[in-house]
């Protein structure tokens, strides 16, 4: 169970923070401890303090310290404390420790007194959450702010589960609230940073960490998470000086190794990284994240078997991941298992949108099987460098069985969005939009609600439509899958300028977007901005090596356009020989050659394109 900062919100009284009238501590975490000791001492000198056993118990819960807040009010209960009172914060002790089923056991075991109802589903509603089960949270974190209407750290434990049910724009509103009712909760400053993380991109959230980190410089998950957008952004020394500071607020942490590991993998340092990766000691196996950079790790290390095994666990989690099957089909081709890589690219190549990579090694996989003309298909595909659009996802049951599905449920998104998927694939538009508006009226706060009615209306070819859908979920979530979104929509409504705007706020606000940086370099490229072009994709050739054919093109022709032959003629070398039976990249070599004086040469890539274009 993750442990929380709220209850030194909660613990805001006079006697705990020492001089209501006066300024707040700079270290509310020093503070505590004192507290603390003062308690023991007074508890030393009257063994039967009942308040002071109590308040210890508090306060050892708002220095996460569930073991001693267990024995504290175990103490209390041994000394006659009443039990109705105290239960909420033996299950809170319970639940900090990571007991959850205990926690919810003890709230069980008795009455609860009328004073403390609001404590006690304030922790079941915490409990619920972290356990996964969301209506049960709902119905608990209701009964609490009933009760405690105006406990900022409650509020931030709202704001945490409306942000797990995808409700942003309330998490935004709950979040916000929780600073209003106490300017000084670090706690409820720090999810505020991860909430404009999603909503206006990595560099508007390090204001808020720092906020938090102020009034609570000890506060762990800020500088984790602070430590993860530094690394997103490139910063890697303030990533790890962020680290580093963790490390010593909570030592062992797993995320610390995990965010070590990612910073290792970046200096190309596998070795470390996996040394990393094991120092977790399995509490992180089932992230996401996790999975996916075990899975590199290994791959770079040669444990072909070992990264195999862990994109095929991604692959159950999430299992349009293409970046876990790509891992997936080169394990297993480095492995030997030419089937196995083929069955991992089947769902890539099958798209309109595949990319030439997983073409080329689809074609070498056919050829290793046998199936010529199944390679020269994918070897064609992939010399052409350009992409199909993306369909919809497949619907594999009888459209009427979907369709009654959905209007007997028209809000539950687990039956609308296969329907929604049908009425496109079978050319009702209309259909499709009404079922997508439906569901984001009932869910407006909800980001993807408005990407659906978005990626319907463009399938239904209504561009303003789309475009307004668009716009609204990029107000929630301002990363790439609103951006691009809405910057396709533009461009498709002959909006090209509104188009390069939104990729270019894009990269502004994400500055370690790929995606960002590609289109702003090709938006540079049609503008004969070749300083920016070359900016742009330099910035994408550092992230992920000499691998796109279309990158090292481009650079190519902005160099030339510089009069830079020196600086074109290698990357254009390098494009052919990663794709030799392009035509364009064999022309861009010829002119190239041709400038240097090789006319020989250019005048056979020439023969050879026209060859390959017939």
């Amino acid at each position: 169970m993750r442990v929380r900062g709220a209850w030194i919100g909660a613990l805001s009284g006079a006697a705990l923070l020492a001089g209501c009238g006066g300024p707040r501590p700079q270290d509310p975490r020093a503070t505590l401890e004192e507290r603390r000791a003062e308690l023991r001492d007074a508890i030393a000198d009257d063994p039967a303090a009942l308040d002071a056993r109590t308040e210890l118990a508090r306060v050892a819960i708002a220095l996460h310290d569930g073991v001693a807040a267990e024995a504290a009010v175990k103490a209390a209960l041994a000394a006659g404390g009443n039990a109705e009172v105290l239960r909420p914060l033996l299950a809170r002790a319970y639940a900090m420790q990571g007991d959850g089923r205990r926690a919810l056991q003890t709230l069980d075991a008795g009455p609860i007194a009328p004073e403390a109802i609001g404590e006690a589903a304030w922790v079941a509603g915490d409990v619920h959450l972290d356990n996964g089960d969301l209506g049960a949270a709902r119905d608990a974190f209701d009964r609490a702010v009933r009760e405690l209407p105006r406990e900022s750290a409650l509020w931030v434990d709202v704001a945490r589960f409306r942000d797990a049910n995808a409700d942003t724009l309330g998490a935004r509103d709950a979040v916000d609230y929780a600073i209003e009712l106490d300017p000084q909760n670090s706690g409820a400053l720090a999810l505020k940073a991860n909430l404009v993380r999603t909503q206006q991109g990595l560099v508007a959230a390090l204001s808020w960490y720092d906020k938090a980190l102020a009034i609570d410089p000890d506060n762990a998950g800020a500088l984790i998470d602070q430590a993860a957008t530094f690394g997103d952004l490139g910063r890697y020394r303030d990533m790890l000086a962020a680290l580093r500071r963790a490390a010593a607020v909570t030592p062992g942490d797993p995320r610390l190794y995990y965010l070590q590991a990612v910073l290792a993998a970046r200096a190309d340092d596998y070795q470390l990284a996996r040394s990393l990766l094991q120092r977790t000691r399995g509490e992180m196996d089932d992230q996401p994240g996790f999975m996916l950079l075990s899975a590199v790790v290994e791959l770079q290390l040669g444990g072909e078997a070992v990264a195999a095994s862990w994109a095929e666990r991604l692959l159950m989690v999430q299992p349009d991941n293409g970046t876990a099957r790509r891992i997936l089909a080169a394990a297993n081709w480095a492995d030997g298992d030419a089937d196995g890589a083929g069955e991992a690219l089947a769902p890539l190549v099958a798209r309109a949108d595949a990319d030439s990579w997983s073409l080329l090694l689809a074609a070498r996989v056919a050829a290793e099987q046998g199936a010529r003309a199944a390679s020269a298909g994918y070897m064609a595909r992939a010399a052409a460098l350009t992409r199909g659009d993306a369909a919809p996802f497949a619907v594999d049951d009888d459209y009427g069985l979907v369709a009654m599905r959905a209007d007997a449920a028209p809000l539950d998104p687990a039956k609308v969005i296969p329907a929604i998927a049908a009425d496109i694939e079978r050319g009702r538009g209309g259909a499709a939009i009404n079922r997508a508006r439906a569901l984001r009226d009932a869910n407006r706060g909800v980001a993807d609600a408005h990407i659906l009615l978005g990626d319907a209306a463009m399938a239904g070819g209504q561009y303003e439509l789309a475009i307004e859908a668009y716009r609204k979920a990029r107000d929630l979530d301002a990363s790439e899958r609103t951006t691009l979104r809405l910057a396709n929509a533009l461009y498709r409504a002959n909006d090209p300028a509104g188009s390069g705007a939104a990729i270019l706020a894009l990269r502004d606000s994400q500055p370690s977007s790929i995606a960002a940086d590609r289109l702003a370099g090709h938006l540079a490229m049609d503008l004969e901005h070749w300083d920016q072009a070359i900016a742009h994709f330099e910035r994408v050739r550092r992230r992920i090596g000499n691998r796109d054919v279309v990158i090292l093109r481009e650079l190519a022709r902005a160099w030339a356009a510089k009069d830079r032959d020196d600086r074109a003629l290698p990357l254009i070398a390098l494009a052919y020989r990663l794709q030799p039976l392009n035509g364009d990249i064999m022309l861009i070599y010829a002119d190239l050659l041709e400038r240097q004086g090789d006319r020989q040469a250019a005048e056979d890539l020439r023969d050879k394109a026209d060859q390959i274009g017939r």
